[in-house]
């Protein structure tokens, strides 16, 4: 899927069905469901997973917590916004 598209499947009631288990989070976090996402990445084991999980921790306050996932990916904790950081791992995925 591309980035057009992806932005666009925003507007509809649920995500595509094929959409791989990352951008589904995303989906879900843009929505504003930080447990359906949280759900989506947490049996995940891999960096883009713990980068997701440490936006979602990031965006809920939990600045410890994320600070733990972002260690996980291998990456500094976001210097930028939310959403700056969410179109960033949106780019990662598509």
């Amino acid at each position: 899927m591309d980035r057009s598209t992806f932005l666009a499947s925003l507007a509809d009631a649920q995500p595509p069905q094929d959409l791989p288990a990352h951008l589904q989070a995303l989906w879900w976090l843009h929505r504003g469901e930080l447990d359906r996402a949280h759900r989506l990445v947490q049996p995940l084991a891999d960096a883009g997973a713990a980068a997701i999980h440490a936006h979602l921790h990031r965006l809920e306050g939990d600045l410890d917590n994320a600070r733990y996932w972002y260690r996980r990916a291998g990456m500094a904790p976001f210097a930028g916004s939310p959403e700056e950081e969410w179109r960033q791992l949106v780019q990662r995925f598509v």
